[in-house]
This record gives structure tokens, sequence and C-alpha cells, in this order.
């Protein structure tokens, strides 16, 4: 159904004329260059000409910032996505045509597709089929996980949303395997060389998503605080797999690979902007814009940690500590990181909503909480059905 309204999407929007804009096309050219063997993409070699001035694109307000040539919030794998599609198309699809367009968002389909398959498994290990139900119709009938797949102005964050995910809760698996009496670095290479994936796949869409790293950091020493050494090898050998795969990203070309490390904005954050009324309402409408049910569930399940000791354990703590943290950031972050951070953010919220109403539901009351949560979720879907109608 998520892939279905993602379709639909896109097809009205091809209708209606509503194409990718500006910076998504100069994605696409340059990412082809990359492939056909020549400028690396988001470095001087591609990003030329008016790109190169740093002035932002006619199709957006600045989401293509640029210092001394390099993309600073992107790496060349951004631009290699965006391109792929466009590398195979099959000549029978035109680039204007429903299909066309659908093809060409393969990849942010199959982004969007997975997050949402990981959403679930996740949710389904840490609190039973209830929470995971709850959390995986949150997640299809958001609009803003939608648009992130299928909308002209949001491409490419959901690799990076997955990719955060994927550290997060990768993270957490090693961490418990620190209590057997195994080799621990030999014996999770395999969750190495994920969780290195998953780092290299938030750092390649935005940079300063590589902020959940040092959060899964923090989440592996709470699981496994006896075994602190193992942790750090662990992590720093998934770090290094990581730094590997962005290298990739450029070719393997060195030089390029460390002057674009030495120029990416790593932390975008205006202190200032704690102080700002604006700054919160501002991420609390791009919350209820991605998820408008979300906005009834969540103090729901706020109140419910808050003044329950039982929900208050670590399967649901963690989400909410990491989803806190992007909070944080969205708030005091300008306009590019904060998208990341918010799409993100809510992904985790989704999580920890799913695991305080699975709670609420062994209680006494489930007759009441199956009414108000499945009457919550049954609307959201009328509703995104509607407004996905309205643009036939």
């Amino acid at each position: 159904m998520y892939l279905a309204q993602c379709a639909w999407l896109i097809r009205a929007q091809t209708v209606h004329g509503f194409l990718p804009d500006s910076d998504h096309a100069l994605c696409i050219y340059d990412g082809l260059e990359q492939w056909k063997g020549k400028a690396i993409a988001a470095t001087p070699e591609a990003l030329h000409a008016e790109a190169a001035t740093g002035m932002p694109s006619a199709g957006r307000a600045g989401h293509l910032r640029v210092r001394d040539g390099y993309d600073v919030d992107r790496t060349p794998f951004y631009y290699l996505v965006a391109a792929a599609p466009a590398l195979v198309q099959p000549d029978v699809l035109a680039t204007n045509s429903p299909l066309g367009q659908i093809w060409g968002a393969t990849p942010y389909l199959f982004f969007g597709f997975m997050l949402g398959a990981s959403l679930w498994y996740v949710s389904r290990r840490l609190y039973g089929d209830a929470g995971g139900y709850i959390a995986l119709t949150l997640y299809c009938f958001s609009p803003g996980m939608i648009l992130a797949a299928a909308g002209t102005k949001s491409f490419g964050e959901l690799g990076g949303t997955w990719g955060a995910f994927g550290t997060i809760f990768t993270a957490i698996a090693a961490a418990h395997t620190l209590y057997a009496p195994r080799e621990v670095v030999l014996w999770n290479w395999r969750r190495i060389f994920l969780l290195g994936l998953s780092v290299a796949l938030a750092v390649g869409t935005q940079v300063s998503l590589a902020v959940v790293a040092l959060a899964a950091l923090l989440l592996m020493f709470w699981v496994a605080p006896v075994r602190p050494r193992a942790v750090i090898a662990i992590w720093g050998a998934a770090v290094g797999v990581g730094a590997v795969y962005v290298f990739a990203f450029y070719f393997f070309q060195p030089r390029l690979f460390g002057q674009a490390l030495l120029r990416a904005r790593w932390t975008d954050i205006e202190p200032h902007a704690f102080a700002m009324i604006t700054s919160y309402s501002h991420t609390w409408k791009m919350m209820a814009a991605n998820c408008p049910a979300f906005m009834l569930a969540l103090p729901v399940a706020l109140i419910a940690y808050c003044t329950w000791r039982r929900a208050r354990y670590f399967g649901n703590s963690a989400p909410l500590f990491v989803g806190a943290m992007l909070f944080a950031l969205a708030v005091a972050s300008p306009d590019l990181p904060a998208q990341g951070f918010e799409l993100a953010m809510t992904v985790f919220l989704f999580v920890f909503a799913g695991g305080v109403f699975a709670d609420l539901l062994e209680t006494k009351g489930r007759v009441f909480v199956t009414a108000g949560i499945g009457g919550l979720l049954v609307a959201s879907g009328v509703w995104n059905f509607v407004q996905l109608w309205r643009l036939r």
C-alpha cells in the first residue's frame, strides 16, 4: 500500500506537470558524468558554472550549498543514486511520462520500502506483532515518507534515514552479543560490515547524519557497560568500514576524498535557534506535515512513558533518546540538514509509539486502547486516500 500511494502521487504530479527541480536535475547530470568515468560529483570537477558560486537554484532556496566547489552536505553517493535510473532507462519509457517518472524514482522507492521493512522487523522483534503493526501503519500512511520517495521537492533523504535507522539498531544488536563468551570482533564481522554500510548510507546522503554514529556508540555502552573495550573495537571497526564505503563513492580518489572531508559541514548547529520559539514551531509543523495522525498518538505515548514505570525500559527509551536528539538537531539546523533530521526523527518516534501502545494493549484498558489507536490508524489511511484521490 505504501508503494501504491507513492506510484499514485508520482503519476498525479506528472499529469499536473510537477517535475523535479533544477537541483535534482543537476544531481542527475553530475551523477551520470561520474558513472561514465568523467568528473566526480559533489566536487569542483562537477559543480561548475553557477552551481560552484554557492548560489541557490531557482527551484529551491539554498538546497545546494557549495564551498570551494565541494558540496558541503552530501557526497557523490547522493548524485550516483539520482543518476542510476537514467543510466539504464529503457528507451520505451519517456522521461516525462508517469512510468518514466516512476522509473526515475526507483532508488527512492527502494529506500522507502526497505526502511518500512526494517521498521517492521525491529518493532516486531522489540514489541511483538502489535507494536510492529502500529509502527508500520504509521509509516505507510505518513505523507512525509510518501513525499520523500515520490515528491519532486524532497528526493534523496530516505537513503540517509534508512542508514541512520540501521546504524542505531545494528549497533544495539551487536552490543547485545557482547554478553556471550566469544571473540567479539570476529564473531560480529557480519554486523560490523552491516553497521559500516549503514553509516555510509547515512553520511553519504547527508554528512551531518554522522551524529547517529556517536549516538550508536552511547547506546552500545548503555547495553554492554561491562565490556567497554569490546564496544569500542566493534564501533571503531564499523566506522572504518563505513569510511572505506564513503571513499568508494569518490571512486577511490584520495585527494578529492580528503578535500571533501575537510570542507564537509559535519555540524551545522545555530545555538541561538534554541532560544527562538519559531524554531520549535517550525519543527513541530514539519512533524505534523510528515504524519498528522502521529501528532495525536505521540503526546499520548509520551504521557504514558513519563507516568508509567513499566513503559520506561530500554526498548522504548532508545528510540525516544535518538528521536529527542534528532529533534534538537532539527530545531537548531538550517533548512536542508533539518529535513534529514526530521525524517529520521519521525521514524524513530514511530518505533517508540509502537512500543508504548503495545504495552498499553496488555493492560486492563486494552479495549479502549485498541479502539483509540485502531480508529486513529484507520482515519490516517482514509485521510491519505482522500488527499491522493483529489490529486487525480
